[in-house]
């Protein structure tokens, strides 16, 4: 079975996270630092490419009421791009409050300054896989 990344896309930071090959656990694999969409889109390629991925799950920022904003919208733009320059699947994943949830592991394992920010954004990316992964088992 082909691998699964989790890709949390920011404006500063973009976590990556990769399924084992199960399909049952994900795990933060790093944070590439964002610039320009095109050159955050051609590293997450090699990531594709390094863990064999089949599927590309994107995280989209929704509103408590359930509509897309801006920050949405780019995400979504982001994944059409991720699907023109690769042969993978591409989900958009209703990721809200995944970062939350990744401040509140990082404050239950006490990491803080620098090192908090840095693993933040992986974190993020790997609790959007894992629900998205949990979701499909659930499904069955």
């Amino acid at each position: 079975m082909k691998r699964m990344l989790g890709i949390d896309f920011g404006v500063a930071r973009t976590g990556i996270a990769v399924s084992d090959p199960l399909g049952m656990m994900a795990q933060g694999v790093g944070t590439i630092h964002s610039g320009k969409i095109d050159k955050v889109a051609q590293q997450i390629c090699d990531y594709v490419k390094e863990y064999d991925a089949d599927t590309i799950v994107v995280g989209l920022p929704k509103n408590m009421d359930n509509s897309v904003g801006e920050r949405g919208r780019a995400c979504i733009e982001f994944g059409d791009l991720l699907k023109e320059m690769t042969n993978c699947q591409v989900v958009m994943w209703d990721e809200r409050l995944s970062t939350v949830s990744a401040h509140g592991f990082l404050n239950e394992t006490n990491t803080r300054g620098k090192k908090r920010k840095a693993v933040v954004d992986t974190v993020a990316a790997t609790i959007i896989l894992q629900n998205y992964m949990d979701f499909k088992i659930k499904k069955g």
